[in-house]
């Protein structure tokens, strides 16, 4: 039986790590060759595509795409880890902000912003990741980034209680914490402010109504019908140019040979990476122009 290729969107739910879901999924689908496209904290549920098979060749690809969440913050109140896992630092009395005022600080945050990321994250400082010093109660200057908010939108606000809890729905950039980003919101409002709940539900243009939960995936392999779920490696970076090479260099392209420009079309204008097809529509693999100006593959996916 031949291995298993694509993207499989699996929901993932509360309660496992990313790494949690591809344990699981190899031991489901019975192979080993299985990588996740961006890592969730074991709270946050929601869209997480796995690369299967060759196609984890393309998981650089679809880690750079933007994603979409829908977050609920909780203003009057933050923690150290900037959701509700750590220990509450900080509480005030009251908070007093109007429905008006929160949009319209939400809406500052469109755009490119910096963040500093949290001292509960992956990010590595001198070779030790911030988590690892956050539990030996060590805090460390990080460096702030760029990302950007390319949508950022009011859902709901619900007021029970001192501590009023907006839900909002944010598509942005790879990198981007939306635990920092509560905390950034809060601090805008002049109030602490903590993430209570989280969903990605888009990643790289795949939605939650594209995925199959753990069981749903279990279920289909052993009905033998999940091979008609998976999403092809080249539909999942439909994002990257396409192009055609000649039925005469269709080989060479595949040994890896540079080829000259005229035999491909239309005509290459980028230095970018671009996905390359044979004249019958046959996805060959990721190629690009080099600096000589020949044609170079970067990952080749077809057999000779």
């Amino acid at each position: 039986m031949s291995e298993l290729t694509g993207v499989l969107a699996v929901y993932k739910p509360a309660g496992f790590t990313s790494h949690d879901v591809v344990a699981k999924a190899r031991r489901i689908l019975g192979m080993k060759r299985i990588g996740h496209t961006g890592t969730l904290d074991p709270q946050v549920t929601g869209v997480l595509p796995l690369c299967l098979g060759r196609a984890t060749r393309v998981v650089e690809y679809i880690q750079e795409l933007p994603k979409e969440y829908v977050a609920t913050l909780r203003l009057g109140m933050a923690s150290d880890t900037e959701d509700l896992t750590g220990t509450i630092t900080e509480t005030v009395d009251e908070v007093n902000v109007t429905d008006e005022e929160i949009a319209a600080v939400l809406n500052s945050f469109h755009g490119v912003i910096s963040q500093v990321p949290p001292m509960y994250s992956a990010v590595k400082v001198d070779g030790k990741r911030l988590y690892e010093l956050a539990r030996e109660g060590k805090t460390v200057e990080r460096k702030s980034r760029e990302v950007e908010i390319y949508e950022i939108e009011l859902l709901n606000v619900t007021r029970n209680g001192n501590y009023p809890d907006i839900t909002f729905r944010a598509r942005c950039s790879k990198g981007t914490y939306i635990r920092t980003l509560c905390v950034d919101i809060g601090r805008a409002l002049g109030v602490p402010g903590v993430m209570v709940k989280l969903e990605r539900t888009m990643s790289a243009g795949i939605t939650a109504e594209h995925c199959l939960t753990l069981e749903e995936i279990a279920d289909h392999k052993e009905a033998g019908t999940l091979e008609s779920h998976l999403i092809a490696a080249d539909e999942a970076i439909a994002h990257l140019p396409q192009h055609k090479v000649m039925d005469e260099k269709k080989k060479a392209a595949l040994q890896g040979q540079r080829l000259s420009l005229r035999f491909v079309a239309p005509e290459v204008e980028t230095d970018g990476d671009f996905r390359l097809y044979d004249l019958q529509g046959e996805f060959l693999g990721i190629y690009k122009l080099d600096e000589t100006g020949a044609i170079a593959p970067v990952k080749v996916f077809a057999q000779v």
